[in-house]
Formats: structure tokens, C-alpha cells, sequence
């Protein structure tokens, strides 16, 4: 079986990248392939990425407080630069207003984890909610 292709990244002007190279390491200890962009990324430079890559998830790290208009940015340069969206587990973690949920769901965001969540409730959803999306079953 290959490895899912998980791409880390964080988009804007965000400098704090902790969170996200601990989850990287996590995830790469679970057994995924880990693609991390480094900080400052714009929207265009994660989908390019996330597309030149072939990634199976993309997650995006955001503490600024910019994730309303940045996050369907990305998803959108993914469609834009070739990639499908809707094959792609697209997952969102950091501090983000409870009441932006449904903004970012409805945007294509498949997952949304704040500060406090274990690493293995992220690991348990990707390996649960990957196989659904590609299948056409998620959300």
C-alpha cells in the first residue's frame, strides 16, 4: 500500500510554525509521507505544491486569524493549477472561531482541528475520511 501524501503548510504571515513541524513529525512517525512548505507560503504556493506534489491531504496551519480568505484562495489555485479538490483531503488547524466552521466547510475544508487536539484524533480522521473522499462520500 503507498504512503498518503500529506502536504503541511503555512499560508500568510503566520510566523509561528511549532504546531505544524510537530504534526509533521507525528504524522511521518504514523507512517505518512510529509511534504512541509516552510512559513510565508501565499495561496498560489500551496496549491502549486499540493498539485506538483499529487498530494492526498493538504493541511494548512493558521494562527493569524487570516484563514476566511485565505484557505478557499488555496483551494481554489488547486483547481486552477490542475488538481481536484474533491480528491483531496483538505484540513485546517489552528485558532479558528468556532462560528467560521461553516464558512471553511462550505469553502471545501474537509477537517478543522484547534490548538488541544490530539495528534491521533488527526492521524484517525485522515486515515478514516481519505478512503471516503476518494470515493466521493465525504462531507
Amino acid at each position: 500500500m503507498e504512503k498518503i501524501r500529506v502536504l503541511i503548510a503555512k499560508v500568510g504571515l503566520d510566523g509561528h510554525d511549532r504546531g505544524a513541524k510537530v504534526l509533521a513529525r507525528f504524522l511521518r512517525d504514523a507512517g505518512f509521507e510529509v511534504i512541509y512548505t516552510g512559513l510565508h507560503r501565499t495561496p498560489q504556493e500551496v496549491a502549486r505544491a499540493a498539485v506538483d506534489e499529487d498530494v492526498d491531504v493538504v493541511g494548512i496551519s493558521i494562527l493569524s486569524g487570516a484563514h476566511i480568505p485565505l484557505v478557499p484562495r488555496v483551494i481554489q489555485y488547486i483547481r486552477e493549477y490542475g488538481g481536484n479538490p474533491d480528491e483531496i483531503l483538505i484540513l485546517v488547524g489552528g485558532t479558528i472561531p468556532h462560528d467560521d466552521f461553516p464558512k471553511l466547510k462550505e469553502a471545501g475544508v474537509d477537517g478543522i482541528f484547534i490548538p488541544g487536539t490530539p495528534i491521533s484524533e488527526i492521524i484517525r480522521f485522515i486515515k478514516e475520511e481519505l478512503p471516503k473522499k476518494r470515493m466521493g462520500k465525504s462531507k
